[in-house]
């Protein structure tokens, strides 16, 4: 049977007449169709519509082959990987561990990478035969099925007991799309690439999560060395607000010693509440952080400890490394290489599309008899479109200049990632630079506040003089806790840029 029709698209098909055949013709005409119209879809889909993907060189990107500070030593990958652990602080270690098993951004992206998984494995199912089948079976009553009669008056009467009939069928459908000109196997080349793009981006999260961690973590201890600084300045400075109420009855100042006094108090004393107030803003982030409520999860932290030491330096390597390491550029990349891949998806229905299909089935009257004669078709479609007012070629050109943006914004995560490492390592040394000067600020502002108190009490000094030492020393040692979290959070910011805090994933995104 060959049968053509005109449409919008041109249909042919070829098919076996649907004559009864026994099981064992069947089988045989079929295989021998079957193998005819596969091997020549083989031999037509050896060429793949739309440009073979290749990733852009690191040339082409403008990318220095070195960085404008910082050593180059190759990066160690171990510490990279567990950077945090370089700070020698246990507690914060098992929050770390915390975030990364329940922060639920990361659940959302692992969700996100499973369901991109799935999407692989849906658009790999199209390349197999689709299969379905179907079966009925009944019985059929018929009350006339005895005959019937006429008696003496004329009247018809029903002569004999209803009878019954079966009907059973059996039939199962196959269908086939060749994949001539690729458009099934670059569908599953983006589904790939997309899949590797969500597991960069679950590591990209992951990455985040962990850096804003330490963050909130060296703020929760800033907060609470500044805590401390404000509480013994408050005692220090209740101690000179008593000195000069007892000089100003022992007659030996005026009033405006006490009122000074009592002014810095005060100043100090309500700074107080704006650092509880950060303390428990950074504790209620940790605890969202990792996955929990705030409150109770937080309450071994509100116990105060020293900020975290930052190390010195750390081998920052060469740009290169950072575009190797850092996820959310090689997420550009795939998303690069799915768009590519969309552009061959896109072009291939342009071209004809060749699918295969069959059925076979069986009735009969009762069941056991079902399978005495089976029918069957195979049959092979072409198509091709004549005419639809430039959609498809529309679509073409525009996933073109979605491949065009999606390189543009490779090359965008590429600057920024360079970026974001240069601004890292001049945040990194600025802190450096200022823990150190600030370290020989408070040693000389604690010396002369020293000298100013014994002074002031001996009455060889005024008051003025006491609190202009006394607020520098404020001054110094919170300046010198600042630095300090700073270092570490420049520390926390470089390593971020290095894309650090991935490495150890159970399942990395390179080997999905």
């Amino acid at each position: 049977m060959i049968s053509a029709g005109w449409n919008d698209r041109f249909t042919l098909k070829i098919g076996l007449p649907a004559a009864p055949l026994t099981m064992t013709e069947c089988k045989e005409k079929v295989r021998y169709r079957i193998a005819s119209i596969t091997g020549t879809a083989l031999l037509l889909s050896a060429c793949a519509a739309g440009p073979d993907y290749r990733a852009p060189q690191v040339g082409a990107l403008g990318v220095p082959a070195g960085y404008s500070q910082g050593p180059t030593a190759p990066i160690d990958e171990a510490d990279l990987a567990s950077w945090w652990t370089r700070l020698g602080d246990a507690a914060l270690n098992a929050l770390v561990g915390q975030a990364i098993a329940g922060n639920l951004d990361i659940v959302q992206a692992q969700a996100r990478l499973r369901q991109a998984r799935e999407s692989l494995r849906q658009a790999n199912a199209a390349f197999l035969p689709q299969i379905d089948a179907s079966g009925s079976g009944g019985r059929n009553y018929n009350s006339a099925g005895g005959g019937t009669r006429v008696d003496s008056n004329g009247n018809i009467i029903n002569s004999g007991v209803g009878k019954w009939s079966g009907n059973y069928s059996a039939r199962a459908n196959a269908s086939w799309q060749i994949d001539l000109f690729g458009e099934l196997s670059r569908s599953s080349e983006a589904a790939r690439a997309d899949l590797a793009a969500s597991g960069y981006d679950l590591a990209n999260v992951r990455m985040t999560i962990i850096s804003e961690l330490v963050t909130n973590y060296v703020q929760a201890r800033l907060a609470q060395n500044q805590l401390a600084i404000a509480r013994e300045t408050q005692r220090v400075q209740q101690d000179n607000f008593d000195i000069a109420r007892w000089r100003l009855q022992a007659g030996l100042v005026s009033s405006f010693d006490v009122e000074q006094a009592r002014a810095q108090l005060a100043q100090t004393s309500a700074t107080v509440p704006q650092l509880e107030s950060s303390l428990r803003g950074s504790l209620n982030r940790i605890a969202v952080l990792t996955g929990q409520a705030p409150g109770e999860a937080t309450r071994a932290l509100e116990t105060p400890a020293p900020i975290p030491t930052a190390a010195s330096s750390i081998a920052t390597g060469i740009p290169a490394d950072t575009l190797r390491q850092r996820p959310d550029v090689r997420s550009a990349e795939r998303a690069l290489a799915a768009a590519t891949a969309r552009i061959g998806v896109a072009q291939a229905q342009l071209y004809p599309s060749l699918g295969i299909s069959g059925n076979i089935g069986t009735s009969a009257a009762s069941f056991k008899n079902l399978f005495d004669i089976v029918t069957g078709g195979i049959f092979a479609n072409v198509a091709q479109v004549i005419f639809d007012g430039g959609r498809l070629a529309s679509q073409v050109r525009s996933q073109r200049a979605a491949t065009d943006a999606a390189f543009a914004a490779y090359k965008q995560s590429v600057l920024t990632a360079l970026e974001d490492v240069e601004n890292a390592m001049a945040a990194l040394a600025a802190a450096q630079q200022r823990r150190a000067q600030f370290a020989i600020a408070f040693n000389a502002s604690n010396n002369a506040a020293i000298l100013a108190r014994s002074q002031y009490r001996a009455g060889l000094i005024d008051f003025q003089t006491l609190l202009t030492s006394e607020n520098s020393l404020l001054n110094a040692r919170n300046s010198l806790a600042s630095a300090q979290s700073d270092a570490v959070r420049g520390l926390a910011q470089l390593y971020n840029a290095l894309g650090g805090g991935w490495q150890n994933m159970e399942s990395r995104p390179d080997e999905q």
